[in-house]
């Protein structure tokens, strides 16, 4: 047979379309490398493709304006604006839109080349420490590729590229012996997380029967599910805890993993359809629509690193001088072995408020770039859940969130290590570092410790004001009538509650509060304010109450009961303060009809750490005077999005569009090209917004003016838009004192709001 043999050179080749190979390919090509990105499946996205279907999480999921940014940003606020479907809250929903906006960035993307289909299957060195080139076959097309390239980034997530070129890596779980973590087991061994299969199921309107085929798994103990943490509550799609590993590779015993799943997905939906007390009626109607044929895995090989992190590095929330990404998924370690292990996994048969749960909430915390090197190689990186991590910290770090982060962080990397002429090896130490991390930050990522410090913006020299601003003043309950004395979830102070409150005055007169007392008698509740680091600062204590009041509470629902706290300010404005009512479980706490940007709130875990209260609602308060906490100052703070301040220029909502901002410089500057941070897709988890989902929020149609000659001069315009990350070019770069960025039109909030503003003179 002849096989055609083809010879490429690039100067980054990324190995494996996983989000984390994705984002790592677009943000090298962008970085101006000349790059190929080689995936060994007919569409991107590994774990989140049409083919395997789990739905990119990450930080959001527990940490209230956290969701991850830069290039996955961008694609999941495009998928969300295309895609006609719903999501659900489990597996196996996603469908071909989500593949068609990777696959168009990819074609869109100049300086990228791709090849689909093609499986690595060997390396060649030029020395121990240095690959040459990789080398793959397209399937199908009976072809084998050399690929050639100075820096190679394995993104296959099970380390081929690595452990061909002989790397160091690790396989299995530590024991506690040697790290001390608080989740790794007594004694080591070669057990890992599993792999999965999902399901998509349709209601079809009318009762429909199924039986399964005899090869399937037979369930009839509903103590394996509903004692054991495998609740099948959503009939759409799922489920997460169907998994297995031991006594199976996950590498090796892929096909065969494959199969065993398929007939425990089988047996699980005979459970359902035919067996299961509580779903056996609400799910007559439904028929398996889809199952997926391509196991999606958790854990393979870790690539040893230049530095290898530990469990305590996110509950440390260690400071990195060479952090590029960031982190905020629990330590979810599921039990080895999956359907045929005792449970699931610990925190979902002892719950979230159990003390082993308390115990695994981290961060958002900083990722290091020296676990995306390898270790003792010149030209080798890795990005997604290969890196250099333990097994206890893989339970954090290896959502696609934060894995495409890292994806992004290692291509822009890489691309400053190609176009300074150095290995990548020592871009950790050398000037390179901030380099990555500013291209970062300007690409749109966020840095727990890193501020945007770019000498070329020029905005960083302006001044600023706005044609106005909104002020923190009140925030209301529901206006459900007063004889409604049904509770909303958590409003009872069975836990001690926290509101973050961002101060932005000088003086704190009074704050109070809407609370409901259900008992025929006046009840007293402890009030206390803190000043917070910043909105995930979860200290129960985080240091002397500012003040204490004990609140007296009327019999009755939706009171306001003030606080004359009288206490100047000025030493924390530009900071948040956090108002805490104590536990008092017979006081509600009225939780407010619209969450106030920028304002969250968290309950007490009862372990000395606090926890985002619900999707990070915000409570029901007044605060006198009002706070100017959104002015215009705050789009050069060089952060883009709520942390130590909200950080974002919020127009007063009285007032009509347009409404604008305005830079002004002491002395002329060139500007060329404008790069705008828009709100929007930052508050919650990526499922929790519907189909076709534009944030109102996010302005949508907007204009650019500069100050020439005595008249405003347009310079480019944004028209329908939806995006967080936007830039407006001018035709050609011209000399101004004064610029107006003008929002004529949201999304639907009466708010304009930007983040951030930066001006450059070129690209």
């Amino acid at each position: 047979m002849s096989i055609r043999a083809v010879d490429e050179q690039y100067d980054i080749v990324v190995c494996g379309g996983g989000l984390a190979g994705f984002c790592a390919a677009v943000s090298a090509a962008r970085g101006g490398a000349r790059v190929c990105l080689v995936q060994d499946r007919p569409v991107f996205g590994g774990n989140s493709s049409s083919e395997i279907r789990v739905p990119p999480q990450g930080a959001a999921s527990f940490h209230a304006y956290a969701r991850e940014t830069g290039i996955i940003s961008e694609l999941l606020i495009e998928e969300r604006a295309r895609n006609h479907e719903e999501p659900t809250h489990d597996n196996g929903w996603i469908n071909s839109v989500w593949d068609m906006v990777l696959y168009d960035m990819a074609v869109t993307t100049p300086n990228l080349s791709f090849h689909l289909n093609t499986i690595i299957t060997d390396v060649m060195m030029k020395d121990e420490r240095t690959v040459e080139a990789v080398i793959g076959r397209v399937n199908h097309a009976e072809t084998v590729l050399t690929l050639r390239a100075s820096t190679f980034i394995d993104c296959t997530g099970d380390g081929i590229v690595a452990d061909l070129a002989g790397c160091e890596w690790r396989m299995g779980t530590e024991g506690r012996d040697e790290f001390g973590e608080p989740h790794a087991p007594e004694a080591a061994s070669h057990a890992v997380m599993g792999n999965s299969i999902h399901f998509k199921a349709k209601d079809m309107g009318r009762p429909i029967p199924f039986k399964a085929p005899e090869w399937a798994v037979s369930y009839n103990n509903p103590d394996f599910f509903y004692k054991q943490g495998r609740w099948p509550g959503e009939l759409r799609s799922g489920y997460w805890w169907i998994e297995l590993s031991v006594p199976w590779h996950t590498i090796y015993d892929n096909e065969r993993l494959r199969h065993e799943l398929t007939r425990h997905v089988l047996g699980i939906w005979d459970w359902i359809k035919n067996r299961d007390p509580e779903l056996k009626g609400p799910a007559a109607n439904y028929v398996i629509d889809w199952i997926g044929q391509v196991p999606g895995k958790r854990e393979s090989r870790r690539i040893i690193g230049q530095y290898l992190m530990t469990e305590y590095d996110p509950l440390n929330r260690t400071v990195f001088p060479d952090e590029v990404a960031y982190g905020g998924w629990f330590v979810d370690l599921h039990e080895p072995g999956g359907l045929l292990a005792p449970f699931s996994e610990r925190s979902a048969i002892e719950g979230h408020q159990s003390s082993y749960t308390a115990k695994s909430y981290v961060g958002p915390y900083g990722i290091p770039l020296r676990i995306l090197i390898a270790k003792n190689m010149s030209n080798l990186m890795m990005a997604g859940r290969n890196v250099s991590v333990t097994h206890a910290a893989l339970g954090t770090i290896r959502v696609m969130g934060t894995t495409a982060l890292m994806g992004q962080a290692a291509g822009t990397a890489a691309a400053v290590a190609v176009r300074e002429g150095i290995p990548v090896r020592d871009i950790p130490t050398a000037q390179g570092i901030r380099e990555v991390q500013q291209a970062l930050l300007r690409d749109g990522c966020f840095l727990p410790n890193v501020v945007n410090e770019d000498p070329n913006d020029l905005a960083r020299m302006a001044s600023v004001s706005a044609s106005s601003e909104a002020k923190l003043i009140e925030m209301s309950p529901s206006e459900t009538s007063s004889a409604d004395m049904r509770p909303k979830v958590g409003e009872t102070l069975e836990q001690r509650r926290g509101q973050w409150i961002a101060i932005g005055g000088e003086s704190l007169d009074t704050l109070t509060v809407c609370l409901g007392n259900e008992t025929n008698l006046v009840q007293a509740v402890e009030a206390r304010l803190y000043a917070v680091d910043h909105i995930w600062d979860y200290r129960v204590e985080p240091g002397q109450a500012l003040e204490k009041a004990v609140l007296a509470v009327e019999p009755g629902m939706k009171q306001w009961v003030e606080w004359p706290i009288g206490l100047d300010v000025s030493d924390l404005k530009g900071k948040y303060v956090r108002l805490d009512l104590l536990k008092q479980p017979h006081i509600r706490w009225h939780t407010a009809e619209n969450v106030e940007p920028a304002h969250v709130s968290a309950y007490d875990l009862g372990n000395g750490q606090m926890r985002r209260f619900g999707s990070g609602l915000t409570m029901s308060f007044r605060i006198a005077p009002g706070q100017a906490c959104y002015g215009a100052s705050n789009v050069l703070s060089g952060v883009t999005r709520p942390y130590r301040y909200p950080n974002v220029w919020r127009s007063d909502p009285s007032q009509p569009m347009p409404q604008y901002l305005e830079l002004y410089w002491e002395q002329a500057v060139v500007i060329g090209r404008i790069e705008l941070t828009f709100p929007g897709h930052l508050f919650r988890d990526y499922r929790s917004y519907p189909a076709l989902y534009r944030d109102p929020q996010c302005p949508k149609d907007l204009k650019a003016e500069a100050y020439v000659e005595g008249r405003w001069v347009e310079i480019g315009s944004l028209k329908d838009n939806y995006q967080r990350k936007r830039t407006v070019i001018a035709v050609r770069p011209i000399h101004t004192v004064r610029l107006r960025i003008t929002v004529l039109a949201t999304n639907g909030d009466p708010s304009a709001a930007i983040y951030e503003v930066r001006c450059y003179t070129n690209g």
